[in-house]
């Protein structure tokens, strides 16, 4: 019993810091881009311009960590 409840408390703490990671990376996706792509204050609605920008910059940085976590584990395979 006490195996099957360290188990199931094992996935749940793994299901919590799976969800901050996100939560992390959202809020680096959101600081890094807004600063690059909203200039001065933000209307009711993003400009044409900013919402290319800002969903341009989510999508590099997503490429880059994709490909920085493949490069990692390319080199953990390797040793």
């Amino acid at each position: 019993f006490a195996r099957l409840e360290q188990r199931e408390l094992q996935t749940f703490l793994e299901q919590e810091q799976t969800k901050a990671r996100l939560q992390s990376q959202i809020h680096t996706f959101t600081d890094t881009c807004w600063d690059l792509c909203i200039k001065g204050a933000p209307g009711a609605r993003f400009s044409r311009g900013e919402e290319a920008c800002l969903s341009n910059c989510v999508d590099r940085f997503l490429d880059s960590s994709l490909f920085i976590v493949k490069s990692l584990e390319e080199r953990k395979g390797h040793m």
